[in-house]
């Protein structure tokens, strides 16, 4: 017989681990056992009772959609058969937030880090340039690239890179507003993020975006660490490339005086993601990773848990766990924000999952939402954010963003994230320059198939090697040693280049 998963006592569905055929059995570890109707691919969905037309679906013993029509025990239990409908959510403000458990001073753990002038800690040394505009983007790749080879930066072994972050914005747009502020407030973010010694930003001179407004409404119009230029006021692209060359032929010394330290681990700022999930995300990587991020928070560090349609449906479950009722309506109010934004878009938030996701075994954004969930661990949820926003709290905090992986974390590391964790059930190919992202693979059919792109398999859990407990310990452990300089998988393969996508809103004009 084949294995099956009933995650909650109250569940009428079951996991399948394995494709099952008409007619095969499959059973729980406790012995109970159901037949298959119909073929059932592996991670999807079997119905374990009779579940009547319109009766509710229960996984993880929360409503995931409805029936659409009469389902048989032992039936596939799919988008065929199941959709998202209303649901009354208990938002139980504060219901279930309770204190912090902080580990004495004594017993907190620490990583070797970066000190930065400003007291801030990074765990990474670049050198960075961005660009204001999409115009000032050969630019900069070009300065980039005159770097990128291992004899040249052999001089400079304390820097870990030079990385150009380009984008597609910066012009034809507003200069106030919604969209400009969110812009502005992500280049600010990586102005004084910590993972740079030293950041260039480089702009073409008549674009919205203006490099002086900026500087000056940013703060940075005086800081030692940035340096800004115009390629209309340079003389052109030959020139502007020359340029940025020479100044950073000039400041690499300096970056590189920069030596690793021993840092408090609550000066690490944990974002947390996920993408390209499939049915075991919220079995194992997820809540594998929600485990390492409480250890995190309990050494006085940082969580940064994002992705705002991807907590339709499980929005509940966080705002009962919120510090105050304020912080919840915060949360409810960004879910409204979001609401409005699609339906004027032409689009729904129960649109979700991707067709990955559902050939993965998700079936509706509310079973999507609380496997992602997970992710947060259990402590107090103690702000909300908007993207790009600073984040001056301790502890678990939510930062407002699209599911779109790239755009949701550049949001999180202008946030001040200095180390990120990834978790996917599908293979997603992802890195950040400059935070190192860690993959967690939930299954270890894809840890096997893609070993040299995801760094620990959760799917240990699943397989029954690892407790949740032991795979959460050794995702902490990881987050300290890569924080510390070890080189994560998307580094060794040269991932985080291109990832640098700020949120685009409003009209493109």
């Amino acid at each position: 017989m084949k294995k099956l998963l009933r995650l909650h006592e109250n569940d009428n569905v079951g996991l399948v681990l394995e494709e099952i055929l008409a007619g095969e059995t499959c059973c729980e570890s406790d012995g109970a056992s159901w037949q298959a109707v119909e073929p059932i691919p592996r991670l999807h969905k079997i119905a374990i009772v009779q579940i009547p037309q319109g009766a509710a679906i229960l996984k993880y013993g929360q409503i995931i959609g409805y029936a659409i029509k009469p389902i048989t025990t032992g039936e596939h239990v799919h988008s065929h058969n199941c959709s998202i409908g209303a649901v009354n959510k208990d938002y139980g403000f504060c219901r279930n937030a309770h204190a912090t458990n902080l580990l004495p001073l004594s017993q907190q753990r620490s990583f070797h880090g970066f000190r930065r002038s400003n007291g801030r800690a990074g765990t990474r040394n670049y050198v960075g340039i961005l660009t204001t505009v999409n115009c000032s983007a050969t630019v900069a790749k070009q300065i980039a690239a005159h770097f990128a080879s291992d004899q040249i930066m052999a001089e400079w072994p304390n820097v870990d890179g030079v990385v150009a972050l380009t984008h597609d914005s910066g012009c034809g747009m507003q200069g106030q507003g919604e969209g400009y502020d969110t812009l502005r407030r992500t280049f600010e973010g990586y102005l004084r993020h910590p993972n740079f010694g030293s950041i260039m930003l480089v702009g073409l001179g008549c674009e919205t975006m203006q490099i002086n407004k900026v500087l000056h409404e940013s703060g940075f119009n005086s800081a030692d660490t940035v340096f800004a230029y115009n390629i209309q006021d340079t003389g052109g692209t030959r020139l502007a490339i020359e340029k940025g060359i020479a100044h950073l032929q000039s400041i690499l010394p300096i970056a590189n005086k920069s030596t690793r330290e021993p840092i408090p681990a609550s000066e690490l700022s944990l974002a947390v993601q996920c993408g390209g999930s499939d049915a075991l995300s919220g079995v194992s990587a997820n809540p594998a990773l929600g485990i390492a991020g409480d250890m995190l928070i309990e050494n006085g560090g940082t969580v940064i848990y994002s992705e705002t349609p991807e907590i339709y449906g499980a929005e509940h479950l966080l705002t009962q766990r919120a510090s105050t009722p304020e912080v919840a309506e915060n949360l409810l109010a960004r879910v409204r924000w979001w609401e409005n934004y699609t339906s004027k878009n032409g689009f729904e938030l129960d649109n979700n999952p991707s067709p990955g996701n559902k050939q993965g075994g998700l079936t509706t954004i509310l079973e999507k939402s609380l496997g992602a969930q997970a992710k947060s661990g259990s402590t107090t949820m103690k702000g909300v954010f908007l993207y790009a926003e600073p984040i001056v709290t301790k502890g678990l905090v939510f930062m407002d963003s699209p599911g779109f992986d790239p755009v949701s974390v550049t949001g999180q590391v202008a946030s001040g994230a200095n180390i990120i964790c990834f978790t996917t059930g599908r293979g997603s190919a992802f890195g950040y320059k400059p935070v190192p992202s860690i993959k967690l693979a939930s299954n270890s059919s894809l840890f096997t198939a893609m070993q040299e792109d995801i760094d620990i398999n959760c799917g240990t859990v699943v397989d029954g090697n690892q407790t949740l407990e032991q795979c959460g310990t050794e995702i902490f452990e990881r987050i300290l040693s890569i924080a510390s300089g070890e080189k994560t998988k998307s580094e060794q393969l040269g991932y985080g280049d291109t990832e640098f996508t700020p949120w685009k809103i409003g009209a493109v004009m």
